[in-house]
């Protein structure tokens, strides 16, 4: 990967919200950014609809283990979920081969 790729949908929090570092749980209609990066990170940041301020979703970066686009979606899903949704955890990386 080359730079930085970026997907970024809204989403009606669920009951509960999603957790933010900077101001804690935020609610409503959102918009979810996730960037992952060259050196294997995906950083998610949340924002109420059309406002100016971007917070950074709890659990924020975390590895993507090569599947960016599945992480932002699993962030979305928690975020529709609700309940102080923190950024998902990757699944398991590419393991060290057969024994």
């Amino acid at each position: 990967m080359t730079g930085a790729d970026q997907w970024q949908d809204e989403v009606l929090a669920g009951p509960g919200g999603a957790m933010t570092d900077e101001v804690g749980v935020i609610t409503g209609p959102l918009t979810l950014r996730t960037t992952a990066t060259a050196d294997g990170l995906v950083r998610f940041d949340v924002q109420y609809e059309d406002a100016d301020e971007w917070y950074t979703l709890t659990g924020s970066p975390r590895p993507h283990h090569g599947a960016p686009a599945a992480l932002h979606a699993a962030a979305l899903a928690a975020v529709r979920a609700g309940g102080a949704a923190e950024a998902p955890a990757p699944g398991p990386g590419p393991g060290p081969g057969p024994a």
